[in-house]
Formats: structure tokens, sequence, C-alpha cells
């Protein structure tokens, strides 16, 4: 049985960088995986952003078993209604396995539960695993897709209506 934890003030942050690090290096296809030091500080800027920020933190099992997934999460600066899903990440071995519906669903939860209304996510347009998985979930295209600011990439916006995602 998978155990969820609402993280509000970074204790699983490594842990958490180190599955975002796994996981990009995979979707890009690239050997080299990128060291803490590089990966922590994208994942804590999301936690700077406001004291309602959170991660997310799914493990294999209830009692203390390893990190297997975890979701970033912050206000939209402007929107206190909106949340923003700013990071998902499953490590590479567990995918397709439900961990990511699992993280997506309870961190959808964990938004409504704390008075948003609204979420948005970008994702990149050619990362297909990833905008299947958020439009079976219920996630829709808000706007047109524009370029990433870092890497040029085309991202689109997702929003999802949180009142919806009671199950």
């Amino acid at each position: 049985m998978m155990r969820v934890v609402v993280d509000e003030s970074g204790e699983h942050l490594d842990a958490a960088a180190q599955i975002w690090a796994e996981a990009t290096s995979w979707r890009d296809n690239d050997k080299d995986v990128a060291p803490l030091e590089l990966s922590r500080p994208i994942i804590e800027r999301v936690l700077e952003i406001s004291p309602r920020s959170f991660l997310l933190m799914v493990f294999e099992d209830e009692d203390d078993g390893r990190p297997i997934a975890f979701t970033a999460v912050a206000p939209v600066p402007g929107d206190e209604d909106m949340a923003e899903l700013h990071y998902l990440g499953v490590e590479p071995p567990s995918w397709g396995r439900a961990y990511g519906a699992v993280a997506l669903v309870t961190t959808q939860d964990a938004m409504l539960e704390r008075g948003f209304s609204a979420a948005k996510l970008s994702v990149y347009v050619d990362n297909e695993r990833a905008v299947q998985f958020y439009e079976r979930w219920g996630w829709r295209p808000h706007g047109k897709p524009v370029p990433h600011p870092r890497t040029g990439k085309l991202e689109q916006e997702y929003r999802f209506a949180l009142a919806q995602s009671k199950h």
C-alpha cells in the first residue's frame, strides 16, 4: 500500500530533486543525471514562492518505503485562488505503475483542501506521454503553446477546475 505525505517544510526536498533529475534525464534521453546541487534549487524555488507552497510525496509502502513520486505546488502570484503544479515526477523504473496518477489525484485534493479553486501547469508539447496523462485526468489546454524561456521548446498551459477533482 502506498503512503502519501504532504510536505510543507521541505523535509523531502532532496528526494524530490533526485526523482526530478532522474525523470528528466530519462525523458530527454540524457545519460547524465543532474547532481543534487543542480536539481535541488529547481524544486526549492517552488517552496520559496509562498508559505502555501508544498511538496506531495508518494512512498512505495506505508512503512518508510522509499519515495517514488512527488509534486511541487505553489500559488500563482497575483491569483491566490489558482495553484500551479510546477513539477510532477516519478522515478523512471516505476513509470506506468500508477504512482503518477496517485500523485496527481492526491495533489488535486490537497490543492482543493488548501483553498484553491483552480490549477494550472505547463508541459512540453512534444512530451506526448505527459500530454496524454494530463488530458486523461481532465486537464484541458489553455491558450496557445509558447516557447519555454530557457529551452525554447514549446510548452502548452493546461488548466483544471479543482471542484471537479472529487472522484
